[in-house]
Protein backbone atom coordinates (compact mmCIF):
# COMPACT_ATOMS: atom_id res chain seq x y z
CA UNK A 1 0.00 0.00 0.00
CA UNK A 2 1.28 3.46 -0.69
CA UNK A 3 2.86 4.34 3.13
CA UNK A 4 4.26 7.41 1.83
CA UNK A 5 4.36 10.71 4.44
CA UNK A 6 5.69 14.08 3.16
CA UNK A 7 9.13 15.38 3.63
CA UNK A 8 9.92 18.73 4.99
CA UNK A 9 9.34 21.51 2.62
CA UNK A 10 12.72 22.01 0.66
CA UNK A 11 14.25 25.38 1.59
CA UNK A 12 15.59 26.24 -2.33
CA UNK A 13 12.25 25.17 -4.48
CA UNK A 14 8.81 25.65 -3.50
CA UNK A 15 6.64 25.22 -6.48
CA UNK A 16 2.84 25.11 -5.68
CA UNK A 17 0.31 22.36 -6.30
CA UNK A 18 -2.77 23.43 -8.70
CA UNK A 19 -4.35 24.68 -5.32
CA UNK A 20 -1.46 27.07 -4.87
CA UNK A 21 -0.25 25.14 -2.12
CA UNK A 22 3.61 24.26 -1.84
CA UNK A 23 4.58 20.61 -2.24
CA UNK A 24 7.79 18.44 -1.25
CA UNK A 25 9.82 16.63 -3.55
CA UNK A 26 8.79 13.11 -1.25
CA UNK A 27 4.45 12.91 -2.60
CA UNK A 28 2.08 11.12 -1.45
CA UNK A 29 0.45 9.46 -4.20
CA UNK A 30 -3.63 9.58 -3.16
CA UNK A 31 -2.76 13.26 -2.60
CA UNK A 32 -1.33 13.45 -6.10
CA UNK A 33 -4.23 11.63 -7.57
CA UNK A 34 -6.42 13.42 -5.55
CA UNK A 35 -4.95 17.07 -6.48
CA UNK A 36 -5.07 15.81 -10.38
CA UNK A 37 -1.57 17.69 -11.01
CA UNK A 38 1.93 17.16 -9.54
CA UNK A 39 4.93 19.82 -9.92
CA UNK A 40 7.98 18.82 -9.66
CA UNK A 41 11.00 19.99 -7.27
CA UNK A 42 14.15 20.99 -9.31
CA UNK A 43 12.47 18.62 -12.51
CA UNK A 44 12.30 15.67 -9.79
CA UNK A 45 9.39 13.96 -7.71
CA UNK A 46 9.88 11.12 -5.86
CA UNK A 47 7.39 8.50 -5.06
CA UNK A 48 6.90 5.31 -4.15
CA UNK A 49 5.14 2.48 -6.41
CA UNK A 50 2.67 4.78 -8.61
CA UNK A 51 -0.20 3.20 -9.83
CA UNK A 52 -2.50 3.38 -13.17
CA UNK A 53 -4.15 6.29 -11.57
CA UNK A 54 -1.04 8.22 -10.33
CA UNK A 55 0.91 7.71 -13.89
CA UNK A 56 -2.39 9.15 -15.37
CA UNK A 57 -1.80 12.11 -13.42
CA UNK A 58 1.93 12.31 -13.77
CA UNK A 59 1.54 12.35 -17.58
CA UNK A 60 -1.29 14.16 -17.99
CA UNK A 61 1.20 17.03 -15.92
CA UNK A 62 3.69 16.70 -17.98
CA UNK A 63 5.97 14.56 -16.79
CA UNK A 64 8.59 13.17 -19.91
CA UNK A 65 10.62 10.15 -17.62
CA UNK A 66 9.98 7.22 -14.75
CA UNK A 67 13.10 6.20 -13.41
CA UNK A 68 12.08 2.63 -11.85
CA UNK A 69 14.21 1.82 -9.11
CA UNK A 70 12.59 -1.40 -8.20
CA UNK A 71 14.37 -4.70 -8.81
CA UNK A 72 13.56 -7.04 -11.60
CA UNK A 73 11.27 -9.40 -9.10
CA UNK A 74 9.51 -7.02 -7.18
CA UNK A 75 5.78 -6.42 -7.48
CA UNK A 76 4.77 -2.94 -9.13
CA UNK A 77 1.31 -3.67 -9.15
CA UNK A 78 0.81 -3.08 -12.85
CA UNK A 79 1.58 -6.15 -15.09
CA UNK A 80 3.64 -4.36 -17.46
CA UNK A 81 4.69 -0.90 -15.74
CA UNK A 82 6.80 -0.16 -18.47
CA UNK A 83 4.41 -0.64 -21.13
CA UNK A 84 2.04 1.03 -18.77
CA UNK A 85 4.47 4.46 -18.68
CA UNK A 86 5.06 4.42 -21.82
CA UNK A 87 1.43 3.88 -23.08
CA UNK A 88 1.08 6.95 -21.48
CA UNK A 89 4.02 8.79 -23.44
CA UNK A 90 6.52 8.62 -21.07
CA UNK A 91 9.45 7.07 -21.68
CA UNK A 92 10.49 4.10 -19.24
CA UNK A 93 13.83 3.86 -17.46
CA UNK A 94 15.08 0.83 -15.26
CA UNK A 95 18.07 1.71 -12.67
CA UNK A 96 17.48 -0.86 -10.71
CA UNK A 97 18.61 -0.46 -6.75
CA UNK A 98 17.83 -4.09 -5.70
CA UNK A 99 19.92 -4.03 -2.61
CA UNK A 100 21.88 -1.71 -0.08
CA UNK A 101 25.08 -2.65 -1.72
CA UNK A 102 23.96 -0.89 -5.11
CA UNK A 103 24.02 2.61 -2.38
CA UNK A 104 27.28 3.90 -3.68
CA UNK A 105 28.95 6.67 -5.46
CA UNK A 106 29.18 5.28 -8.82
CA UNK A 107 25.45 4.91 -8.61
CA UNK A 108 24.73 8.20 -7.69
CA UNK A 109 26.90 8.99 -10.45
CA UNK A 110 25.15 7.24 -13.40
CA UNK A 111 22.06 8.50 -11.99
CA UNK A 112 23.46 12.14 -12.19
CA UNK A 113 24.50 11.73 -15.49
CA UNK A 114 21.09 10.24 -16.35
CA UNK A 115 18.66 12.74 -14.84
CA UNK A 116 21.37 15.57 -16.95
CA UNK A 117 20.29 13.77 -19.85
CA UNK A 118 16.48 14.30 -19.32
CA UNK A 119 14.54 17.27 -20.70
CA UNK A 120 11.60 17.62 -18.91
CA UNK A 121 10.03 16.18 -15.23
CA UNK A 122 11.26 13.15 -14.05
CA UNK A 123 9.61 10.62 -11.88
CA UNK A 124 11.97 8.40 -9.55
CA UNK A 125 10.23 5.83 -8.13
CA UNK A 126 10.92 2.76 -5.70
CA UNK A 127 8.33 1.32 -3.15
CA UNK A 128 8.65 3.71 -1.05
CA UNK A 129 10.91 6.49 -2.02
CA UNK A 130 13.56 4.79 0.28
CA UNK A 131 15.72 4.26 -2.31
CA UNK A 132 15.28 7.42 -4.15
CA UNK A 133 16.09 9.30 -1.38
CA UNK A 134 19.14 7.68 -0.47
CA UNK A 135 20.42 7.46 -4.04
CA UNK A 136 19.11 11.77 -4.32
CA UNK A 137 21.76 12.27 -0.80
CA UNK A 138 24.65 10.39 -2.78
CA UNK A 139 23.87 12.67 -5.83
CA UNK A 140 23.78 15.65 -3.32
CA UNK A 141 26.86 14.98 -2.52
CA UNK A 142 29.23 14.21 -5.77
CA UNK A 143 27.09 17.63 -6.62
CA UNK A 144 29.26 19.52 -3.80
CA UNK A 145 26.44 19.32 -0.89
CA UNK A 146 28.61 18.50 2.68
CA UNK A 147 27.21 15.36 4.00
CA UNK A 148 24.73 16.67 6.87
CA UNK A 149 22.61 18.36 3.85
CA UNK A 150 23.19 15.75 1.51
CA UNK A 151 21.71 13.59 4.26
CA UNK A 152 19.07 16.14 4.82
CA UNK A 153 18.12 16.32 0.87
CA UNK A 154 17.69 12.55 1.42
CA UNK A 155 15.69 12.40 3.97
CA UNK A 156 13.32 15.15 2.38
CA UNK A 157 13.23 12.58 -0.89
CA UNK A 158 12.35 9.82 1.12
CA UNK A 159 14.89 8.23 2.83
CA UNK A 160 14.32 6.22 6.01
CA UNK A 161 16.03 2.69 6.38
CA UNK A 162 18.82 3.15 3.81
CA UNK A 163 20.04 6.36 6.12
CA UNK A 164 23.07 4.37 7.51
CA UNK A 165 24.06 2.53 4.60
CA UNK A 166 24.57 6.16 2.68
CA UNK A 167 26.12 7.68 5.87
CA UNK A 168 28.27 4.97 5.36
CA UNK A 169 29.16 5.39 1.88
CA UNK A 170 29.93 9.45 2.89
CA UNK A 171 32.13 8.77 6.07
CA UNK A 172 34.27 6.67 3.31
CA UNK A 173 34.68 9.58 0.63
Amino acid sequence: MKQLILALLLAFAAPAFADGGERDILVNLDEIVEAGHVTPVDGITSAGQPDAAALDVFADSGYQVVIDMRGANEDRGIEDFPGAVEARGMKYVAFPIASADEINLEKAAELDELLQGIDGPVLLNCGSGNRVGAMLALRQSLNGADDESAIAFGREAGMTRLEPAVREVLEKD
